[in-house]
């Protein structure tokens, strides 16, 4: 079933019709990234490495069905969106589909790069997964459902809420659906939020009865606690209980939970909130990771239970490019609450590893220091690929080893998609190169790689046009001020493109025929960080084309 799927990847970023003129379409040959010089932690043959999701994979939700367990992430305005992997072990994972990969599903035409898919949820039930979701600024919240988690996915089932963050949870028959929803009350400040709870008709897929505020704020009002999110909801020894992430996810991200006796509360903040945080920690401490919070537990079959959350590593103070990334750890109860990680306590990168059967190590690693390359001689694009916004026509083909990219919209208008196919960062230290075969016969016409944050924060390292001539360029943008920092003549024939990053640097060089040049060093690039762009994603880098 999930080899069936292929043919709807290509359509999700292009299709497999023959473009017009392609001949004089850019050519993008072998896509080769490499992150093992980040550096290797030692990890023993009973433990796993933290991030187990490395690079742009946010707002992780889990669900076990069985032996096997389901994570489901936030894509924001990329395509295809909500990436779903599959894992036996909650330590090896593989991509299995995008449970966005069709343009009717979503559109997200207008829709900047933080917008659109935000943090999803993944449940079971009766033999049917179940994701619901927000898409901000295009629709609101809905729920989609697969038989398969690798897809088909339905198209969306629209729901009359407001908020954003809705989760499931099942009782028996009945579901209920938990999200984050402006207060009863007024609201008191900025960030002033709360959690609400409703009956969600699975059978109808509509909501039902009245709607219940659990959670006003988050868990000391008084305190003024901003941005109560991501809601879940479980039962244990006759309690239910709520977890959820408070003060924003940025460098005061926490995880929180309260419990009650009935499922509609009241609902009493835990003793020991909040249950995971590393806003209190030395921020000059080696190897730190930041902004944890956003975490959603699962139980294994023999009664152990695990939190995956989000989290972030900076190369510097606050500064990360690559995203938010998702991370793993044992939940303990003492006394009959929950914590993920004691006060004060730095997020392992080496844990222990649960106890179940491993899995099959993944043909594309996700976690510690990887490399991988791209061939392009396959009838679509692999699962990873992504690209900005919805397409409404084809964007690339495959052709004898090459990706052909065709005529899309440029990097900074939202009215459409642009010719871009990416992959996520996923290491502060990489390097990525592809070879490119493209003669511009316009001024300003441009093809190359592409390190994208956001509309506005960019770089462009490729061929163009200037004054009549063929040339190597190297544009970056900040805030939407682009501005050229290096160009060098070109001769005809192809050209090898090579990226080096190395946290907030990255370097240039092109080698045509067997002659490698430097174009540019150390070029600061922390305007491709969160820091500095904004918004919740992480950099894509990959080929891009604009031509008439």
């Amino acid at each position: 079933m999930r080899a069936a799927l292929r043919p709807l990847l290509a359509l999700l970023l292009a299709g497999t019709g023959t473009l017009a003129a392609a001949s004089e379409a850019p050519r993008f040959g072998r896509f080769s990234y490499d992150g093992r010089a980040q550096g290797r932690v030692a990890v023993g043959p009973d433990q796993y490495r933290n991030p187990i999701l490395s690079g742009y994979y946010p707002d992780p939700s889990i669900t076990r069905v069985g032996d096997d367990y389901y994570l489901v992430l936030s894509s924001f305005a990329h395509f295809p969106g909500l990436p779903v992997f599959h894992s036996r072990d909650l330590v090896a994972w593989t991509q299995i589909g995008n449970a966005i990969n069709r343009p009717d599903q979503l559109d997200f035409t207008n829709m900047r790069t933080s917008q659109a898919a935000f943090a999803p949820d993944i449940s079971f039930h009766d033999g049917l997964f179940y994701i619901v979701n927000t898409c901000v600024e295009c629709g609101g919240n809905y729920v989609i459902t697969a038989r398969d988690p690798a897809g088909p996915w339905s198209n969306p089932t629209w729901l009359p809420f407001e908020g954003i963050d809705p989760s499931i949870y099942w009782e028996g028959d009945r579901a209920y659906i938990v999200n984050n929803r402006a207060p009863e009350e007024p609201s008191r400040y900025d960030g002033h939020r709360a959690i609400w709870i409703q009956e969600f008709d699975w059978r109808a897929r509509k909501m039902v009865g009245p709607s219940t505020q659990l959670i006003n704020g988050g868990v000391d009002l008084s305190k003024k606690p901003v941005w109560i999110e991501g809601p879940h909801i479980l039962r244990r020894d006759g309690f239910y209980y709520l977890t959820a992430a408070e003060g924003g996810t940025s460098v005061n991200h926490s995880q929180v939970v309260f419990r009650a006796k009935d499922l509609r509360g009241p609902y009493v903040p835990g003793p020991g909130n909040p249950i995971l945080t590393q806003r209190d920690l030395d921020p000059a401490r080696p190897n730190p990771v930041t902004s944890t919070g956003h975490a959603e537990f699962v139980q294994t079959p023999k009664g152990d239970w695990y939190a995956t959350f989000l989290g972030t590593r900076p190369y510097a103070g606050d500064y990360y490019n690559i995203g938010r990334e998702t991370f793993l750890l044992p939940v303990t109860w003492t006394n009959g609450w929950p914590v993920i990680l004691p006060k004060r306590t730095p997020v392992p990168l080496v844990a222990a590893r649960p106890i179940l059967s491993a899995s099959p190590a993944p043909a594309l690693p996700t976690s510690g220091a990887f490399a991988y390359v791209d061939e392009f001689d396959g009838r679509t694009l692999g699962l990873p690929w992504i690209g900005v916004r919805t397409p409404k026509a084809p964007l690339y083909t495959l052709s004898g080893g090459d990706l052909v990219l065709a005529q899309g919209k440029r990097i900074g208008d939202r009215s459409g998609a642009p010719a871009f196919v990416a992959r996520r960062q996923q290491h502060h230290n990489a390097t990525i190169s592809t070879t490119l075969r493209f003669t511009p016969d316009h001024d300003g016409d441009r093809a190359g790689l592409v390190a994208m944050q956001s509309d506005d924060n960019y770089l462009f390292f490729g061929v163009t046009r200037l004054a009549g001539k063929r040339v190597l360029a190297l544009y970056t943008s900040d805030a939407g001020e682009e501005r050229l920092v290096a160009s060098a003549p070109l001769r005809t024939g192809p050209a090898t493109l090579t990226i080096e990053a190395d946290g907030g640097q990255m370097s240039f060089s092109v080698t045509t025929g067997a002659a490698t040049r430097s174009v540019a060093r150390d070029v600061d690039v922390r305007f491709l960080s969160t820091n500095v762009a904004g918004g919740f994603v992480g950099t894509l880098i990959g080929p891009y084309a604009w031509y008439r």
